[in-house]
């Protein structure tokens, strides 16, 4: 087993987390143990964040000690991940009251991923729920897309942020290629792109950008 990131790990080709609770599955992923410690394997077609590191994104910005506002968090696949990796908090902001009522208990077993019914377009909405934030991830299938990733990261003053852009979500008639230039020329207006990775063949007209604020 060798480390990728702090707290992301590669098992035979596979990544994988460490499981913050032990014997606890969220999606019926695979547990491994490893000398006294239990591994839950990321599927990367259940999850863009795990598509995007096996596609070679060179930097993870979440780390044990991220605050991660993390908007549009469904049923919790993805944010249990990062509840591994990070032990402070993830704030898990979902505007689906049905994916609420599947996210609710997965929150009760990860005790740091705190789960807020909200409309991610408004970010003071749910400020009063919220405390310090170092990275946005954002994963909607609104249609500004890079829009509410710039009102988030403004309002909470967080310094990174990965978002998954949907171009089917935006336009179904636009060349998804069009539709990316377009969503990452209004987040270089204002912030540095550090790279983007395409999501295929997890994830078709997708990628994932990851975004820093400038110094």
């Amino acid at each position: 087993m060798n480390q990728k990131f702090p707290g992301v790990y590669m098992v035979d080709g596979q990544i994988a987390t460490e499981n913050s609770v032990p014997g606890y599955r969220v999606y019926d992923e695979k547990l491994l143990k490893q000398q006294n410690r239990e591994y839950r394997l990321w599927d990367p077609f259940r999850s863009k964040l795990a598509a995007a590191i096996l596609k070679g994104l060179r930097t993870l910005p979440i780390n044990r000690d991220s605050n991660v506002l993390y908007l549009g968090a469904s049923t919790g696949t993805t944010a249990s991940h990062i509840a591994d990796i990070t032990k402070r908090y993830v704030y898990c902001v979902e505007v689906s009251q049905r994916m609420m009522r599947e996210l609710l208990p997965v929150c009760r077993n990860k005790n740091n991923m705190l789960p807020i019914l909200g409309d991610a377009k408004h970010p003071e909405s749910y400020a009063p729920m919220i405390g310090p934030v170092d990275v946005v991830y954002q994963d909607v299938a609104q249609k500004n897309q890079a829009e509410i990733l710039l009102r988030n990261m403004d309002y909470y003053k967080a310094k990174y942020a990965l978002l998954s852009i949907k171009a089917r979500s935006i336009s179904s008639v636009k060349d998804p290629r069009q539709v990316f230039r377009e969503e990452l020329g209004l987040l270089r207006q204002r912030y540095d792109v550090v790279e983007t990775i395409d999501l295929k063949p997890y994830d078709k007209d997708h990628v994932m950008a990851s975004v820093r604020a400038r110094k």
